[in-house]
């Protein structure tokens, strides 16, 4: 008998999990047994606050952890469990790494995940946070599959292919914005396109992504260039692309289709 469709996300911020993957969790949510763990590092208690949202930096923390919740309830799909490590934003990169693989490993052998989804080493954004967490959860990966058991059949890194950061630099210097500079923390990092394994459609679940991503309130500026409406929002997120690092995908085999095809 087939394993239940697993999937487990281990990523740094709140909002972090809310592009990506969120389609693919919608496509899946009604398959028999589907279960979605989500791994969150830290509270992003450091992070920006947008104009008009009713907190404080001090406050921040708290209120971001409010805002997942409420992304997730939003996009309809709520984490079967929802996991805070506690780190503080910003640093994660400082904290031992031993034990940050340790406490992610715990959870692996305790959920088993068929998938399991994180940064790759660009960060996607070259964020210190997400590197660290990314770095952690592949060798969390790594040694739980030494333990027999279920799941752990797949690992795999999100991922913006190079085509798209290519028109989205275009078209913002076209608005005369600042263009994504790979070389700048915080700036979004491409990857080439042969490079991309997994390529999702999610163009007919996209309003959910959109409605999970704008309880992310706070972070409205950071998320998304000003001015996207929701239906040029829903088209951003439209396709979800990724690396697939175990196993690697084999030698001129075609573009899988989704996270779970072939297991």
């Amino acid at each position: 008998m087939d394993e239940p469709h697993s999937l487990a996300v281990v990523v740094a911020h709140p909002d972090d999990d809310a592009y990506g993957c969120a389609g693919s969790i919608a496509m899946h949510e009604n398959d028999p047994g589907f279960r979605f763990c989500l791994i969150l590092a830290t509270d992003g208690g450091a992070g920006q606050i947008a104009e008009g949202v009713p907190t404080t930096p001090q406050g921040l923390g708290a209120w971001r952890r409010k805002e997942s919740v409420n992304a997730w309830r939003a996009h309809g799909t709520i984490p079967d469990r929802h996991e805070w490590l506690d780190y503080a934003d910003g640093h994660l990169a400082e904290v031992d790494f031993e034990e940050l693989v340790r406490r992610i490993l715990a959870i692996l052998l305790e959920e088993r995940p068929q998938v399991v989804v994180t940064f790759g080493p660009d960060g996607i954004t070259g964020h210190r946070d997400h590197i660290a967490v990314g770095r952690a959860t592949d060798e969390a990966f790594i040694r739980a599959r030494q333990v027999p058991g279920p799941g752990l059949k797949r690992l795999v890194h999100g991922a913006l292919r190079a085509s798209t950061f290519e028109r989205w630099n275009q078209s913002r210097q076209q608005q005369g914005m600042e263009p994504w500079d790979p070389a700048r923390e915080y700036h979004l990092r491409p990857v080439p396109d042969e490079l991309i394994d997994i390529d999702v459609d999610t163009h007919h679940v996209a309003h959910r992504i959109v409605a999970g991503l704008l309880e992310h309130k706070s972070q409205r500026h950071v998320i998304v260039d000003p001015g996207v409406n929701e239906r040029r929002w829903a088209r951003i997120v439209s396709r979800e692309s990724s690396v697939m690092v175990w196993p690697p995908r084999p030698p001129g085999s075609q573009l899988l289709k989704d996270l779970f095809e072939g297991l």
